[in-house]
């Protein structure tokens, strides 16, 4: 039976993170991404309230709601708020699900317990997800960050790059290769701590959107990896990543969407009170069409991603609906932002509002987490006569 009704806890947490987002993060979004700094306070708001780990079983101290389409309800709301934001806040758990998807008992008690918890100052504790080099972004068999075993343990060395929370991370997912002559069954997966020898974050990067968030190179030189730190086998680390992708593309699609329907809101409004010849610019069909094409793809961009989570906690195969989801929605937040911006005309272009904002955020939906062309080579190699 086919349903859009949602649950009361997913009610509850949907109506408490947009709370969240209008109450907390929106009146500091336009400071934290002018100021290109990481909004300490908001996050550690957010963890106080339970919206960064609340996916985590309560077993390591996580709220315990694992539904994946819950996650994207509610992450649609956060990144409605700010996705510069919404972005650190992401990476605790793109850290956390590849150890809960192939980590031992022992590692999930320690790391995603830790994750858990607050960090220095009373900050949450944050992760990272270190898969993307300089020349293997789209094609992970280029991969040369390398691991090499010597007794009990691997000898970590390579560069990432454009990896979110690298710098100010506590724990990160690190993807190696163990022997480069094997393309993708040679990539294998590594916990590795933030204080570890040889862990050196890079530079800052300055970025177009998502300047809340921090996005930085990290180098590997000599880092002495714990055998016990391996994450599943050797060799496993490709099917890993395409497994972590598989929930994670779910919630970028919801980020997506919850861009969209900010810029959309806005522009709506904005439509019934600004009067052009004599009356508000909605009465013009030219824009109201265009609202109204803004809605309907918003709506599809949605169904579409619920479509994926909901096969996901139904324990059925959503790689192809994964794709199709982050695809569509992120190809919605770029049109509907864009538009957004045409329907406030000089002002949508001034950065005195914040629909520009959202224009420059959506652009990385098209490329994180796999590009939006990278996603319909996956659905192309799916689709069968």
């Amino acid at each position: 039976m086919i349903g859009f009704c949602l649950t009361d806890e997913q009610r509850e947490f949907r109506d408490m993170a947009r709370r969240f987002a209008e109450k907390t993060i929106r009146p500091a979004a336009a400071e934290a991404d002018e100021r290109e700094e990481v909004p300490w306070d908001i996050l550690q708001k957010a963890q106080q309230a339970g919206l960064i780990t609340y996916p985590l079983p309560e077993k390591y101290g996580g709220g315990g709601v694992e539904s994946v389409l819950t996650k994207a309800i509610v992450d649609e709301e956060i990144f409605w708020g700010c996705a510069g934001i919404a972005t650190i806040m992401g990476g605790a758990m793109l850290a956390a699900t590849p150890i809960m998807l192939a980590g031992t008992e022992a590692q999930k008690e320690k790391y995603v317990s830790r994750l858990c918890q607050a960090g220095p100052e009373g900050r949450p504790a944050l992760g990272a997800y270190a898969l993307t080099e300089p020349g293997a972004g789209s094609d992970p068999a280029g991969m040369i960050t390398n691991a090499r075993r010597e007794k009990g343990r691997y000898i970590l060395n390579g560069f990432k790059t454009f990896i979110t929370n690298a710098g100010i991370a506590d724990v990160y997912v690190v993807f190696a290769t163990v022997d480069p002559s094997r393309g993708t069954d040679g990539i294998t997966a590594f916990i590795v701590e933030k204080d570890w020898k040889g862990v050196l974050p890079g530079k800052k990067e300055k970025k177009m959107g998502i300047r809340a968030s921090h996005t930085a190179s990290l180098s590997f030189e000599d880092v002495e990896v714990p055998a016990e730190n391996r994450l599943g086998a050797e060799g496993e680390g490709f099917k890993i990543a395409m497994r972590t992708f598989d929930i994670t593309r779910s919630h970028i699609a919801a980020g997506a969407v919850g861009i969209a329907r900010a810029a959309y809101e806005y522009a709506l409004a904005y439509a019934h009170e600004r009067r052009q010849f004599g009356k508000p610019i909605f009465s013009f069909q030219a824009v109201s069409f265009m609202l109204a094409e803004m809605a309907m793809q918003i709506d599809a961009a949605r169904l579409l991603t619920w479509r994926a989570a909901w096969l996901y906690d139904n324990g059925q195969s959503c790689t192809t609906e994964a794709s199709m989801a982050k695809a569509a929605a992120a190809d919605v937040a770029m049109k509907v932002t864009t538009d957004a911006v045409q329907i406030l005309g000089g002002y949508g272009y001034m950065r005195e509002y914040p629909v520009e904002k959202w224009m420059r955020d959506a652009k990385i939906m098209q490329i994180y987490e796999g590009t939006a062309q990278i996603q319909r080579l996956i659905v192309a190699r799916r689709l069968k006569p």
